[in-house]
């Protein structure tokens, strides 16, 4: 045996807790310290953001007006965001004009203004940042602030698109899957769609996922259908996890699973997604991997149904069929309740 072997069968076979007790001690302070110098670290950074935002320095006035957009490092604040972004804008910094005009389009700590909104991206747009073409795109393809024009919209997504912005990309093969501004190409739709999916944006994993799923612009493939809405909605996305929902139950692409077929439904229905909604209720209904229960699949077909989901309409309306008035009142509180609680929580 070594003098290291024989060292460490020492302290194996002699354990000094006393020692450790205060190894563990100075790992503690010492973790202690790293974090508070990072911290000091953080503070000294944001203070010199804010001294060159204070001095006029462009690019620091709009990095601080995101950190107040998301609440980094700061107490999130809409308004001074739109602050900080309207004195980047003002100095000409595309950057800030394009996040000015998202604040005035959503409405965050100014008024909502489509017009200005429109104002602030175009401005970005003419000086080449691809975010505020890919906005200014929108703006056109939804005619807000602007009138509709399909053409216009296809105009910007594609120079936000040649710039590499995955929302342009996505945008743009949206618009030749539906043959809007351009010809119907459901191959230019792909080829679009996976450039986008292929930079990690969600909607172009969804969307190119559902190209595979319907064989459109591609050979019909269940498992890349599924591998690519899966991308999406382990990114979060709601349209993502109720088809990938969707998949399991039906077995398609995937071994067939109720239980997650359920999970991935309910992920959806819990940010608000009416298909996900529609199909949990289903999924009670049928008393597919969770009790069946008429009153719980009423109530997520009711929530679906008043967010417009025609197909629940129909559903529910079969199903009161097999419901008393009691419990088809019952359900029917539950569902306002749900929505209270922004659809977290509801079968109780």
């Amino acid at each position: 045996m070594n003098s290291l072997q024989q060292h460490l069968s020492k302290l194996s076979a002699n354990p000094r807790p006393v020692h450790r007790l205060k190894l563990n001690t100075v790992f503690r302070l010492t973790f202690i310290l790293l974090l508070g110098s990072a911290g000091l670290t953080a503070c000294a950074n944001l203070q010199s953001l804010k001294t060159k935002a204070e001095q006029g320095d462009a690019a620091s006035q709009n990095n601080l007006g995101g950190m107040y957009q998301e609440g980094r490092g700061v107490p999130q604040d809409d308004q001074l965001a739109v602050q900080w972004f309207r004195k980047a804008a003002e100095q000409g910094l595309a950057s800030g004009q394009n996040n000015l005009g998202w604040m005035y389009k959503e409405g965050r700590g100014v008024p909502q203004d489509d017009q200005l909104a429109v104002e602030w991206f175009r401005k970005a747009a003419e000086q080449g940042d691809a975010r505020g073409q890919a906005n200014l795109g929108w703006m056109y393809r939804e005619g807000r602030g602007v009138p509709q024009d399909d053409g216009l919209a296809v105009q910007w997504y594609r120079k936000a698109a040649e710039q590499g912005n995955a929302s342009g990309q996505n945008s743009l093969g949206l618009m030749y899957a539906k043959g809007r501004g351009v010809p119907q190409d459901d191959g230019l739709a792909v080829e679009w769609y996976r450039k986008a999916a292929e930079q990690g944006n969600a909607t172009g994993q969804y969307n190119l996922g559902w190209m595979y799923a319907a064989g459109r612009g591609v050979p019909k493939d269940y498992k890349l259908a599924v591998e690519w809405y899966r991308k999406a909605a382990e990114q979060g996305y709601a349209a993502g996890q109720n088809s990938l929902g969707v998949m399991y139950a039906a077995g398609r692409g995937v071994p067939q699973d109720d239980q997650l077929a359920v999970e991935w439904f309910r992920k959806a229905a819990e940010q608000g997604d009416a298909a996900g909604q529609n199909a949990l209720g289903v999924m009670y209904q049928e008393g597919r991997s969770v009790p069946r229960n008429y009153v719980y699949a009423y109530m997520w077909m009711n929530i679906a149904a008043s967010d417009g989901f025609e197909k629940a309409v129909e559903l529910q309306n079969t199903l009161e069929k097999e419901m008393t008035p009691s419990q088809i009142q019952k359900a029917k509180e539950l569902a306002r309740a749900c929505e209270r609680k922004q659809y977290k929580g509801c079968e109780i």
